[in-house]
């Protein structure tokens, strides 16, 4: 089902408003992006992993309808909160699984290739959380930039417009952001973001 930015945006400030309706009304118009955004993580992951695309999706969807306050400003608002919920519950399950953190034991990979799905990578995934965590404490900014744009699969324009910077920045933010998170994930000091 094809729709337009500004039908989703109608329906999530009326989800907002308290409208339940909506965000049953929301839902067919959004899937086949989440879906798609769900797939791209989970396109590398070991055949007969216990965690499917789908059922990633529908965890989100479970995770917005119990989440306390929704104002939502727009579509690319309401994508970059499934971001954060793909990653928590990327994350949520790779703990679960019961494996170390901070990758003990992981072999070291330049960070465009530990941040993605691999079928090696639960110790990968919390190793690149436990990174975000921290650069989060040193930079917010540069950390929700990586969020959004590795697992929210925003583009840098989307990213922008979420953070309410220019482009620009995005782009500084993201390389800067990417030499402190390879430092910090494999274990090599750093001067900060």
């Amino acid at each position: 089902m094809q729709s337009s930015t500004g039908d989703v945006s109608r329906l999530l400030k009326a989800w907002s408003s308290g409208d339940e309706t909506a965000f049953d009304q929301l839902l067919p118009l959004v899937y086949q992006e989440l879906h798609r955004r769900a797939r791209r993580y989970m396109a590398n992951e070991r055949s007969g992993h216990t965690l499917q695309t789908t059922a990633l999706v529908n965890e989100v969807y479970l995770r917005l309808v119990d989440l306390p306050h929704r104002n939502w400003e727009n579509r690319t608002h309401f994508m970059a909160v499934c971001a954060q919920l793909m990653r928590r519950i990327l994350v949520d399950f790779a703990r679960s699984r019961k494996y170390q953190k901070r990758g003990g034991g992981a072999r070291h990979l330049p960070l465009d290739q530990a941040l993605t799905v691999c079928n090696e990578s639960p110790l990968q995934i919390i190793a690149v959380d436990d990174a975000l965590a921290n650069l989060a404490a040193v930079d917010e900014r540069k950390s929700r930039v990586v969020e959004l744009r590795f697992f929210g699969g925003l583009d840098v324009q989307e990213t922008a417009d979420v953070l309410k910077v220019s482009p620009e920045t995005v782009m500084r933010d993201w390389k800067m952001a990417k030499v402190w998170l390879v430092r910090e994930i494999s274990g090599r000091p750093s001067r900060g973001a």
